[in-house]
This record gives structure tokens, C-alpha cells and sequence, in this order.
């Protein structure tokens, strides 16, 4: 079971995670830091890169108190408050420790990880006091990148083994999300989806018969509810619809937080700390054949056009294109191609300048901005006659500057302006979901 920042972010909503992690089950818990703790820990890092001692003890001061008004809020007793008063301290002196020397980005990530390291040992005491039969897993002595920055799953099974069997027979074990060490034993996070990826590992390390991820909302809905009245969870999703979802633009969800989670066949749901008895999503390796499942929307997304005649009968072409966008580390989201020209969709424009100006040198370049991708994803093999023509005739009142096909089996996606993106979402909505 894995909770977000949100569902443990104030004491009261930490006493609601441990009502639904007290039942029968034996489980492994991972918990993120306390909403907003991460951000005011970079801000911190940020006065220290700036070599400000004292607006980053300020800063520090105000976070510490902030964690002190917790305590009594918390717990009942004196002996685990003064217990957890005692931890903040060391906590707190520990994170000013870095205010009075060199500042690195392995600094940096020690200080950031402190958010998860404070909820985690505060959530136990009060399991503890509370009478209950857990224990803390510190995820720094089993959780593991390789040299390639990839988690070490290996070592992970391995080492997290060992440090349930010096724990035995506890009903709740608590860890960390987020935080792990790196192939050089120094400590580091996991960038992608954090405390999702955390838990998504260690239930596959484990062979765990679900892991749940607890959000503030109930599941994956069909359409964003920002832009979108009435849309509703999806009951179901295969882990390649989910994927999709999250990469164009579901925040639920990472897109390739759950892969370990697929790899070993354990089914994801995605719950609601707020509405516990709302069914959520759940997501496997089966395929709900014959249905669309949901939209998303990918915004800051800049379209790119290059003509050459050169291209015509030619090979090698598209190679010398991608290249470029290899050499400056920008990937590519929609791609589609003519016999005399291809167009590109990027939502990293750091390099912009410098991609525009070497493909000029393969051709006429034109350059679309503030563009948006629409994706509708479900059971969209081409043997599904109909399926592609519903989505498209559902945009017919919505300019397309592109369309992309055929590249998976689970979606279809259009560019359009982001002036478009509500029209576009709500017409989708309307003619995809009118049933439901």
C-alpha cells in the first residue's frame, strides 16, 4: 500500500491511513513525505546552493516548528510524544548540519529525502502507541539503483529478504517511498513517479497479490475533470492503457512506475484515502477488448515541420532527423511522415534553437507553438473496425494539425492548438462517453 503526500498530510489524515492499514492483512506500507515537506526542503537546498546559511535556518526553523505543532496532535501520551520530540530534534540538528559546509547535488538529495524519513518514523510511533503490531523498514537497506540509474531489482529482493526476516512476524511494516541509494552506496531518489515506483517495486520483490496507490482522488477518470463535467473512474485498465494515460498527461499516475509491477503480473489499484469505499481503478495484464476507455491532454507541446525535396525516394533521411533530437536529448511524442516531409511533436524546448538550426540544413522548417495532445486510449487495434473513425469524426469541429495511428494498439492522438483543448476534451467526452 502506498500513500501520497496528501493522505498523510496532516495529523488527522495520518490517523485516517492507519485505520485503513489496521485490518487482518499482513502488508508492506510506503509513504511519501508530508504535503508541501519536499518543496520547502528544496527551497532550503536552494539558500544553500546560494550560499545563504541564514535564510536556509530560517526556512529550516519554520518547517521544524511546523513538525513540533504535529506532535500533539498525534499522540496521547507523553512517552511518544517526548519519543517523536526527540526524533525531530535529531532530524532538524541533522538537516542544519549541511548549512556549515560545501552544498552539492548529494547534499541535495539527502536534505530531500528527509520529508519521507520524518512521516514514515511519525506514522510507527503512532502505530506503536496505538498498540500495533509494526515495524519501520528504513527503504535506505534495501532499495538500490545500478550504475545506470535503473533500480538494481536483484538486489532489492535480495536485501529487502533479509530485512523482513530480522523483523519477523510484524502485521504492518512501514518504508520509505521516494528515497533509495545509488551503485555507489550514497543516497539518491528515484526521479520517476517516487513513492509510486517505491511501492511498485517492492510489491513485485515481494510477489505481493495487489499493490494499492492511495491518492487524494478515486482512480483514473475517463476524461480531466478540470476541463470536463461529470467524468467518471475507469473500473479497469490494462497496464498499456494506464501507460498511455499517464504519459499524455493523467497526473495520477506515472507511466513507467507500475512496468515492475506488470513485468510480475501483479495487479495495481488506484484508491481514494478520502472515499475508501469508492471501487477505484484497477489495473492488469487484461484487455478489455471492444471499448475506449479514457481521454488525457499533454499541454506545452511545440510542433515541428521539415520539407526537403531531398527526401523523396530517399534513405536515410529520417535517421539524420532523429539524430539531431538524439544529440540534444529531446524526445519525440507524435511523429508523421510524407513522402516529402515529416512533422514531430517535442515538449522539451531547452534545445530548441539549436534542433531548429540543424534541420535547416535538411530542409524548410516551420514551427508550430503552444499546441496540445489529445489522446484517447483503449482497445484500438485496427482490427476494431470503426474505432478510429468514431474518434476522429468526434474531432470534426476541432482543427487537427496531426494525427497518430497505428503506433500502438491502445491509442489515437491528436494535435490541435491549446486553445482548443477544452472544445476538443468535451467533444470526446460527449461522443465517446455518452452512455456511461
Amino acid at each position: 500500500m502506498k500513500f501520497g503526500g496528501t493522505s498523510v498530510g496532516t495529523p488527522q489524515r495520518m490517523k485516517e491511513v492507519v485505520k485503513l492499514i489496521s485490518d487482518a492483512d499482513q502488508k508492506i506500507v510506503v509513504l511519501s513525505a508530508m504535503s508541501g515537506t519536499t518543496n520547502q526542503l528544496y527551497e532550503i537546498s536552494d539558500y544553500l546552493y546560494k550560499k545563504n546559511p541564514v535564510g536556509a535556518n530560517e526556512n529550516i526553523n519554520i518547517l521544524e516548528e511546523k513538525y513540533y505543532k504535529h506532535v500533539d496532535e498525534l499522540y496521547t501520551t507523553e512517552e511518544y510524544k517526548e519519543k517523536t520530540r526527540q526524533f525531530l530534534k535529531q532530524e532538524f540538528d541533522y538537516i542544519r548540519s549541511f548549512t556549515k559546509g560545501i552544498f552539492t547535488m548529494f547534499e541535495e538529495k539527502i536534505i530531500v529525502g528527509q520529508g519521507e524519513i520524518l512521516s514514515t518514523n511519525m506514522v510507527t510511533n503512532y502505530l506503536l502507541e496505538q498498540g500495533y503490531n509494526a515495524a519501520l523498514l528504513p527503504a535506505l537497506d534495501f532499495m538500490r539503483t545500478d550504475k545506470n540509474s535503473e533500480p538494481d531489482l536483484e538486489y532489492i529482493r535480495e536485501k529487502l529478504k533479509i530485512t523482513l526476516a530480522e523483523m519477523p512476524n510484524k502485521d504492518i511494516y512501514i518504508t520509505q517511498g521516494f528515497i533509495c541509494r545509488n551503485a555507489y552506496g550514497e543516497v539518491d531518489n528515484l526521479q520517476r513517479g517516487g513513492s509510486d515506483y517505491s511501492a511498485s517495486l517492492i510489491g513485485a520483490a515481494i510477489e505481493a497479490s495487489e499493490i494499492q496507490i492511495w491518492t487524494d482522488i478515486d482512480g483514473m477518470h475517463n476524461n480531466d475533470p478540470r476541463y470536463v463535467e461529470n467524468t467518471s473512474p475507469v473500473q479497469t485498465l490494462s497496464f498499456e492503457e494506464a501507460s498511455e494515460l499517464a504519459y499524455f498527461g493523467a497526473k495520477i499516475l506515472h507511466p513507467t512506475c507500475v512496468q515492475p509491477a506488470k513485468f510480475a503480473g501483479i495487479p495495481v489499484k488506484l484508491l481514494n484515502t478520502m472515499d475508501p469505499t469508492a471501487p477505484g481503478t484497477v489495473i492488469s495484464n487484461k484487455t478489455q477488448r471492444g471499448s475506449i476507455k479514457a481521454v488525457a491532454a499533454k499541454d506545452n507541446i511545440t510542433a515541428i515541420n521539415i520539407t526537403s525535396s531531398r527526401m523523396l525516394l530517399a534513405y536515410g533521411f529520417l535517421r539524420k532527423v532523429f539524430e539531431i533530437f538524439e544529440t540534444y536529448k529531446t524526445s519525440i511524442d507524435m511523429v508523421t511522415t510524407s513522402e516529402v516531409g515529416v512533422s514531430v511533436s517535442i515538449d522539451n524546448t531547452s534545445n530548441l534553437s539549436q534542433i531548429l538550426n540543424e534541420l535547416k540544413k535538411l530542409g524548410t522548417v516551420s514551427v508550430d507553438v503552444d499546441m496540445c495532445i489529445i489522446c484517447v486510449v483503449g482497445d484500438l487495434d485496427w482490427h476494431n473496425i470503426g474505432f478510429e473513425s468514431l474518434a476522429t469524426e468526434t474531432m470534426k469541429d476541432v482543427p487537427v494539425r496531426m494525427i497518430s495511428y497505428g503506433g500502438s494498439n491502445h491509442n489515437i492522438s491528436f494535435l490541435v492548438a491549446a486553445a482548443d483543448k477544452k472544445k476538443a476534451l468535451q467533444s470526446l467526452s460527449n461522443h465517446l462517453f455518452k452512455n456511461n
